[in-house]
């Protein structure tokens, strides 16, 4: 990444005059870099909508600063979000950021996160290099890792007596890093993940994979789909005649969001994910009324990262009242907090990560519905993390 803007060129005397702006209630700038347009435009846009309604529950400041949000379409676009960064900290000079949806956009945001220890707030890209390898004093995460929800499942599924199951994903990293994870929690309760088949992405030729499934000799298959492609597999696998001889699940974006166009194929699929239908806690029900009542939409589990993002963001300024440039105590605030979220309280691990329940959920008339905890209090390995 070139280098980001003239405000890391100016870094001591920005830091000589950051007391005193502070001292004087300057407004605090939070740059929400998010898809605005296209593909993901809807989980954008719900992202930001909660994070606006946790400010307003804040009265408009976190830490007694008032906030000022930036805007910044980042089209789901690796390409231009190196720009897109420079953009935010250079010519708008942001405090803090927020973002983003794609994977492969979120490591510009990391990368200067992590080399010019500004703020950044994770409300949905899942890589966990995030908060593993590359994790930072600076890099939060208010949503979950690959690992986490496909854990839960494959852990739901030993319970319950599987003994075999297979993975079927495309091949790049988020269905890579959700196969660990559905190993792993099959591993955890004496299960084995036999086999992992994969096509490009974003391919969705399934037949090919479809017709291997009935040999391999397995009690139950998980799968890693997401938009076009999660409709299209839920699909071609109840037309295919599978359902009733192998049970399909999966990491919770099997169905997330496309209940409706996958219509009867989905009925009955159990997916994990750290949010669903139906949850009953006081926070939840509070917050989709705001939610609806200042959108006119209904929140999903894209709105709970957004509106926890800003959580997290406020309870680390009142940590450091209002400076956002300690990044030291913002951590330290965060970590020692119990986040109040709709998908149930939680933590944050020694790497940033939340540390979370997984629901087991199951598709009924076009909901995910809450059936069950599938992994309670789950934290990400953050394998590889060495905290500056």
């Amino acid at each position: 990444m070139r280098p980001l803007s003239r405000r890391f060129m100016l870094a001591g005397s920005a830091a000589a005059l950051a007391t005193p702006a502070i001292a004087q209630g300057a407004p605090l700038k939070v740059g929400l870099m998010l898809p605005f347009s296209g593909t993901f435009a809807a989980l954008g846009e719900n992202i930001a909508a909660a994070f606006e309604l946790c400010l307003q529950e804040n009265g408009g400041k976190f830490g007694g600063r008032a906030v000022t949000l930036v805007r910044l379409d980042d089209e789901s676009d690796p390409a231009k979000a190196p720009a897109n960064v420079n953009r935010l900290l250079g010519r708008d000079n942001v405090d803090a950021l927020v973002g983003t949806v794609h994977s492969g956009v979120v490591m510009a945001l990391v990368q200067a996160a992590r080399e010019k220890e500004v703020p950044l707030f994770i409300p949905n890209a899942g890589n966990v290099a995030a908060t593993r390898d590359l994790c930072s004093p600076s890099v939060f995460r208010s949503s979950f890792s690959n690992w986490q929800p496909a854990y839960g499942m494959g852990k739901a599924l030993a319970a319950r007596g599987v003994k075999k199951a297979a993975w079927v994903t495309w091949d790049y990293a988020a269905g890579r890093e959700s196969a660990e994870g559905f190993r792993d929690g099959l591993k955890s309760g004496g299960a084995e993940l036999t086999q992992i088949l994969t096509l490009p992405f974003p391919e969705t030729n399934f037949q090919p994979i479809l017709a291997q499934l009935p040999g391999l000799g397995v009690d139950a298959v998980g799968s890693f789909f997401a938009g076009g492609g999660a409709i299209q597999f839920v699909k071609d696998y109840a037309a295919a005649g599978l359902r009733d001889k192998l049970p399909l699940c999966g990491s919770g974006f099997l169905t997330e969001g496309v209940l409706k166009p996958q219509g009867a194929a989905a009925e009955g699929i159990q997916t994990a994910l750290h949010y669903g239908d139906g949850l009953d806690n006081p926070k939840n029900k509070s917050f989709r009324e705001a939610f609806q009542k200042m959108t006119n939409r209904s929140a999903d589990v894209y709105a709970v990262q957004g509106y926890d993002a800003g959580q997290m963001l406020a309870v680390g300024l009142a940590g450091t009242k209002g400076d956002a440039t300690a990044i030291k105590a913002l951590g330290a605030a965060i970590r020692a907090a119990r986040i109040d979220s709709p998908r149930g309280a939680f933590t944050l691990s020694a790497s940033h990560n939340p540390i979370q329940t997984i629901w087991l959920r199951e598709a009924r008339n076009g909901e995910n519905r809450v059936i069950g905890a599938a992994a309670e209090a789950l934290a990400d390995p953050g394998t590889g993390c060495k905290m500056a």
